[in-house]
């Protein structure tokens, strides 16, 4: 198999649950950038929320920076855009 075609599944696999994706959908649709907003938008706990966004980070799906106290996320991964507005038939920008 060639490299290529693990490295995509690699990403699907991060994509693959329902709670990533719509975080991920979230980060890309409302700009819900940080655990506390991310929580309130998908009635996860913080913790749930939290292991989701270790598991979409290993993968290079998203960042992750500092503000203070706040950790704020942004996708990472700017083919992650275009597969969720196919997915989820939404047009703009990919």
């Amino acid at each position: 198999m060639e490299p290529q075609y693990e490295e995509e599944a690699e990403l699907l696999k991060a994509l693959a649950h329902p709670v990533r994706l719509e975080i991920v959908h979230g980060l890309l649709t409302c700009g819900c950038r940080n655990v506390g907003c991310m929580v309130s938008h998908t009635g996860q706990s913080q913790s749930c929320v939290s292991q989701h966004l270790a598991r979409l980070k290993a993968a290079g799906v998203v960042k992750a920076e500092r503000s203070g106290n706040e950790v704020y996320y942004d996708l990472d991964d700017p083919r992650v855009a275009g597969l969720l507005r196919a997915l989820f038939r939404e047009e703009g920008n990919t």
